[in-house]
């Protein structure tokens, strides 16, 4: 599903429907007219600078706040109306979940097993690395075992719906690269994730689809790779050679940019191919030879600054 489809498995309504949605506060218009629909069993990404409106967006989808127009609707559910017959349906990891200080994950997990009127599921911490952190106060667990314990939280009821915002901020490697393993065993048991992140890397890797929103508007919808190939379209090659002949020489070749990086000379060109059999022949034309040669089409990150600035 990486590159195709929408994730729609059973033909039926989207697990999140937004349309012509628009939120002020106050004279300051933070969303202008949001479209877009979040399919089952698919990894949404939703992209933007601060201030677009991705948490004005989050909120109304959680049912934290209403629409001044248009109309949300969350598994087929007002969420505004019927957050309580949704709490059992959606789970919801925000960036800081404001709990007690004093208060342990098993507490936790409980509060909010009780709240939903179920029994609590301490299971869902297995693999996170918490089970010897149960009975710890939350204001004595590190930054990384206060997100997992955060998306146990968001799980812990086998919801449909999860809604992850920025899950993985401020992380180390190796608890980023767990938790980004849970996202995509979710995915694989057929959970709808809408994951509102600052980390291009992460979206790239993980969604399906992306959204960018930008001043309130979405500025590109599609896959990580239809986001990435609407920008200039001018793909990066990076060469290094044993004698440095590029770097030094600074060759010029029809319809291509160079900037030198160190060893590297690196170019901005719309026809790669023909770049690397220039460069191969103009390399051995100097006596020299390849050490490294690269070629990379623009990353997620490059393009959404692309989209930003352009607007």
């Amino acid at each position: 599903m990486r590159e195709g489809g929408s994730g729609l498995k059973d033909g039926g309504m989207p697990a999140v429907s937004v349309a012509g949605f628009k939120k002020s506060y106050g004279k300051v218009q933070a969303v202008r007219g949001i479209e877009f629909e979040v399919q089952k069993g698919e990894i949404l990404a939703l992209l933007g600078p601060n201030g677009a409106g991705k948490t004005s967006t989050l909120e109304c989808i959680e049912g934290l706040r209403r629409p001044d127009e248009g109309t949300i609707a969350v598994l087929g559910m007002d969420p505004a109306r019927e957050s309580v017959r949704l709490a059992r349906r959606v789970g919801v990891q925000l960036q800081s979940q404001g709990l007690p200080a004093a208060m342990t994950p098993k507490e936790a997990l409980e509060f909010f097993a009780r709240y939903r009127g179920m029994l609590p599921d301490f299971s869902t911490v297995s693999g996170l690395g918490l089970e010897g952190k149960m009975d710890t106060q939350i204001s004595s667990l590190s930054i990384g075992q206060q997100r997992k314990l955060a998306l146990a939280l968001a799980i812990q009821h086998t919801p449909e719906l999860v809604v992850l915002d920025e899950p993985t901020a401020g992380l180390d490697v190796e608890t980023r690269d767990r938790l980004h393993e849970l996202m995509s065993e979710l995915k694989k048991r057929g959970t709808t994730i809408l994951l509102a992140t600052h980390d291009m890397a992460e979206a790239e890797k993980l969604a399906d689809r992306v959204i960018v929103i930008v001043e309130g508007r979405v500025a590109a919808m599609g896959t990580p790779r239809e986001i990435t190939a609407g920008g200039t379209k001018l793909t990066k090659v990076a060469v290094s050679t044993r004698d440095s002949s590029v770097v030094r020489e600074q060759p010029s070749f029809d319809g291509v940019s160079f900037t030198f990086d160190g060893e590297y000379a690196l170019c901005l060109s719309p026809e790669p191919g023909k770049l690397v059999r220039e460069l191969l022949v103009w390399i051995e034309s100097k006596g020299d030879e390849i050490v490294d040669l690269r070629v990379e089409r623009p990353s997620l990150e490059e393009r959404f600054l692309e989209i930003v600035r352009s607007r």
